[in-house]
């Protein structure tokens, strides 16, 4: 086995990699670590809890960075919330797939809560008060991964890769491993590419729909648009509900976008760059907009978009709480407030999080 090699940055001064020191450990931050000081230097700490005491070594960083990180090596005072992770290849040096095996479920949600807490009210300005909720499907956080991959070995095997590094761990078996997903909602059969997007929870389609159909009240002869609108998911179950009324799906990928006529016949399916779509096409208003975008956000040019075509409410379906905080700041320099958020464990034992926020014009 190779020796652990991070990504490569620029070096600033004499390298830390490797010094070990003693930390009290701080509050939980995004990106599945916790935050400590050392000589007066941010130290993102991963396999740590907020309160611990642990020794921690050095993965990155040189006297000139900004901050540090770091892998709890050793636990002098320990929480009451750390357990024995389920998974042999979990810990500091090893696998890099999950970043909270070590504490309970119910903390691991609580953590979550506090970090889309914390970004809402960074970028947001907002006080709000956040709850992650369980999600039927997995087994007691393990066995909800409907699509895994591993890295294939030389000479045969598998494994998996260490945290911000291209080495390998070699692994039986993934804990978090499911059997394929079954492509059906509310008795609704869906059809996916091979390898096209679903979401791997297998009781997050519904929870998704379930969420994102309160949030709207959808009322009959409204005009909906679906953005990010991948095979239909949400498209589907908002034509039946607004009918007589449009529902609009656009949606970057092709394959996908001919999947979601398939699958939503009536839908008016358009493939395409959001932004660029929405420029050049389907200006007319709508009474509701879902977004459902990638993990960097809608960002402003879609944005506004959306508000110019000034939606009653719109449904932001958000994998990140930091581009969820970003664009609910962008959506209330238009006059749009978010009015409510629901949060959903989809991915557990990791420090991802689901959230459907629903926004309306003040």
């Amino acid at each position: 086995m190779t020796a652990r090699r991070p990504r490569q940055r620029a070096v600033r001064g004499e390298s830390r990699v490797g010094l070990r020191a003693e930390v009290e450990v701080g509050p939980v931050a995004h990106g599945g670590h916790c935050v400590a000081r050392l000589d007066g230097r941010a130290v993102f700490v991963r396999h740590a809890l907020p309160g611990e005491r642990v020794v921690v070594e050095v993965t990155e960083g040189a006297d000139g960075d900004r901050f540090w990180r770091a892998d709890a090596v050793e636990v002098l005072s320990a929480s009451p919330d750390r357990v024995v992770p389920p998974c042999p290849y979990a810990g500091p040096d090893a696998c890099g797939g999950c970043d909270f095996q070590h504490v309970t479920l119910a903390r691991q949600r609580e953590l979550k809560a506090d970090v889309v807490s914390e970004q809402l009210r960074r970028l947001a300005g907002l006080d709000l008060r956040v709850e992650v909720e369980a999600v039927p499907g997995d087994d007691d956080g393990l066995h909800w991964r409907t699509r895994q991959r591993y890295v294939g070995l030389v000479g045969g095997g598998r494994g998996m890769r260490k945290h911000r590094s291209h080495d390998v761990v070699p692994v039986n078996e993934c804990l978090l491993e499911a059997p394929p997903a079954i492509h059906e909602v509310r008795g609704r059969a869906f059809e996916v590419a091979p390898g096209g997007f679903w979401q791997v929870h297998p009781g997050a389609p519904q929870a998704l729909v379930d969420a994102v159909m309160t949030g709207l009240d959808p009322q009959p002869g409204e005009r909906v648009l679906d953005l990010y609108a991948g095979v239909g998911l949400f498209a589907a179950f908002l034509q039946a509900a607004v009918a007589p009324g449009r529902v609009v799906a656009v949606e970057g990928d092709a394959t996908a976008s001919r999947l979601s006529r398939r699958n939503c016949p009536g839908v008016v399916a358009t493939a395409g760059d959001v932004a660029k779509v929405l420029v050049e096409r389907h200006d007319e208003p709508f009474d509701l907009v879902v977004l459902d975008p990638p993990r960097e956000g809608a960002k402003r040019r879609v944005v506004e978009q959306v508000v110019d075509r000034r939606p009653r409410a719109v449904a932001y379906v958000a994998c990140d709480p930091a581009a969820l905080a970003r664009d609910v700041a962008l959506f209330a320099e238009s006059g749009y407030a978010l009015v409510s958020l629901r949060a959903f464990d989809l991915f557990p034992m990791t420090h991802h999080v689901e959230c459907v926020a629903i926004l309306t014009s003040r």
